[in-house]
């Protein structure tokens, strides 16, 4: 009778490892979907103040205020305005 418990014990360990393992999979294969998502809702959330950032630069232009913010730096324009620049002494 010792030989079939201890038989059985194996198969309840080796199913039992069987089971965690899967489980480990499934929770790695959703923690990568997770990831891939805010990753991708991330880079969204980027482009989307990029937009806004140059809709603002855009308003800003049209408004007559030539500068830019300051976390727009390499959006900077080169429109000429009246009367600024010129040093007549």
């Amino acid at each position: 009778m010792d030989g079939h418990d201890a038989d059985g014990s194996k198969q309840s360990t080796g199913d039992m490892t069987v089971f965690v393992q899967n489980l480990l999979q499934q929770m790695q294969t959703r923690f990568q979907a997770m990831s891939e998502s805010i990753i991708s809702k991330i880079d969204e959330m980027g482009n989307r103040v990029d937009e806004l950032e140059q809709s603002i630069n855009d308003l800003r232009a049209e408004m007559g205020q030539d500068a830019p913010s300051p976390s727009a730096g390499m959006k900077t324009r080169d429109e000429p305005k009246s009367g600024s620049g010129t040093d007549s002494a």
